[in-house]
């Protein structure tokens, strides 16, 4: 009967660390594996390569000539009101993090996602939200693949332009005809959403769709957004009259100082 010999401490140390680092690198292998091979994702905004190059110019063109106006508007207005960059500040901040609350769209291979547009141009006009709009919208696009660098113009104009203007024009006018602050901010909340939707599925119809087809396209994209976009705007509408009701009992001398009409 044969023996087994008998391995010293070195020895058993040694295999240990051998069986260490071979763990380590099959670990490591898996994880580029997995990163590498092809796998289903749901981003959020209109990606590089969804729109053709002549419609990406086009938008484009229309954001630059939107921040550079809100970029001289705040140049001014800075001066006059040392407080406007901090409250930008937090408002931008505000936007980025709703904004990225994700809820898949499997068939359309995308994302639905709250704004808070609409909330901010209520506070500082839809020129400033357009701004903020478009610094939340490039962070989103750089360091977290939401949305794309070619189609950042598209991004700004339905979610900074078409939301911001929505959601400032529907709270003036609710208040003109006798709503109450929260009945204001809610519609306000909920149309700055529906008009972000709306105004991306215009810009796919238009940069995708066949001259005789377009308004075909657009219908059905819109019907594709509809089953998470519609409650996710009722949702945001909640969130804009109840943050702006808090405001106006907690901070109603900062209402009367801003954009909001109370």
């Amino acid at each position: 009967m044969r023996s087994t010999p008998r391995r010293d401490g070195a020895e058993l140390t040694a295999c240990a660390r051998r069986h260490r680092k071979a763990r380590y690198f099959s670990a490591c292998l898996y994880a580029c594996a997995a990163w590498a091979l092809p796998h289903a994702v749901h981003a959020m905004h209109l990606s590089d390569g969804v729109l053709p190059g002549g419609s990406c110019l086009a938008w484009g063109v229309c954001a630059a000539a939107c921040v550079t106006l809100a970029l001289l508007r705040f140049d001014r207005a800075r001066l006059r009101d040392p407080q406007l960059a901090p409250l930008l500040a937090m408002l931008g901040a505000a936007v980025f993090a709703i904004s990225c609350m994700p809820v898949p769209v499997p068939w359309v291979g995308t994302c639905s996602h709250p704004c808070g547009t609409g909330l901010a141009a209520i506070l500082v006009g839809p020129v400033f939200t357009v701004l903020l709009t478009a610094v939340a919208l490039l962070l989103q696009a750089l360091f977290l693949a939401h949305g794309g660098l070619t189609t950042l113009g598209a991004d700004i104009m339905s979610m900074g332009v078409a939301g911001g203007l929505a959601g400032y024009c529907i709270f003036h006018c609710g208040r003109r005809v006798g709503l109450s602050l929260f009945a204001a901010a809610f519609l306000a909340g909920v149309f700055a959403d529906w008009a972000t939707y709306a105004t991306t599925a215009l810009e796919l119809a238009l940069g995708l769709g066949e001259p005789g087809a377009r308004a075909s396209l657009f219908g059905q994209v819109g019907l594709a957004f509809a089953p998470t976009q519609l409650p996710l705007g009722l949702l945001e509408g909640a969130l804009t009259g109840g943050a702006l009701a808090f405001l106006h009992r907690r901070r109603p001398a900062l209402l009367a100082r801003l954009a909001a009409d109370v």
